[in-house]
């Protein structure tokens, strides 16, 4: 089994340090008491379902096409593996039937559905899914600051299609839930090159964060109920 110590950085994988600010957010706003089973989606290589599956959750781990063989391994060399189920799903035609899950969990992916309309369904398809009294959880990239718009189009290739979410507008997309709790956070480390690089600047982000305005900042982290 691997090491505990490096357990954070498989949960979330590059951006370590600002994206785990999302871990306390959950924990604290969830009644994990209730949570039996949990969907995650846009897992690829499996993180967020390998910190579900340890807290002994049953998860369906998905992805578009599928996750990666590195998840399944990620998962043996933990072993949780009898406690994740791997399938391939598109966000915004979920295939499970309504109220199926506890839980669900996604991070930086709904800005790859390019347009809010899509943003929209996907969100809806997640409502739907949760069953009444259930958790969406999740953090997602957002616009943040003129400086990050500026440096995604000149040296992002994916920004041609990717929709940062626009706070607060686009809050919006959560109306059918219950609002338990947010953060924004991050802005300095959106900028390294290199996950070295993006650790030193979240030292200044940890620092710098509680006067950096939140429309400045990359980072949504939020926690909703299913009424």
């Amino acid at each position: 089994m691997n090491s505990d110590k490096n357990i954070v950085k498989d949960f979330f994988q590059w951006d370590v340090k600002n994206w785990s600010k999302a871990l306390p957010v959950w924990e604290k706003n969830v009644d994990w008491s209730k949570c039996k089973n949990a969907l995650a989606i846009g897992e690829r290589d499996g993180g967020l379902s390998l910190w579900l599956a340890k807290k002994g959750i049953n998860v369906t781990c998905t992805d578009l096409n599928g996750p990666s063989d590195a998840a399944k391994k990620m998962h043996e060399l933990y072993e949780v593996n009898h406690l994740v189920t791997y399938d391939s799903a598109n966000a915004m035609e979920l295939k499970y039937p309504d109220a199926s899950f506890d839980l669900v969990v996604f991070k930086s992916v709904i800005g790859a559905l390019s347009t809010s309309e899509n943003q929209q369904k996907a969100i809806n398809e997640m409502y739907r899914v949760l069953k009444p009294g259930g958790f969406l959880i999740f953090a997602e990239n957002t616009s943040a600051s003129s400086l990050h718009k500026f440096a995604r189009n000149k040296f992002i290739k994916w920004s041609v299609y990717w929709r940062y979410l626009e706070i607060p507008n686009d809050l919006t997309f959560f109306q059918p839930f219950k609002y338990v709790d947010k953060k924004m956070t991050g802005f300095f480390a959106a900028f390294g090159r290199s996950e070295g690089q993006r650790k030193f600047l979240s030292y200044l982000d940890g620092f710098f964060n509680p006067i950096i305005p939140d429309k400045w900042k990359y980072i949504l982290i939020g926690v909703y109920q299913k009424n």
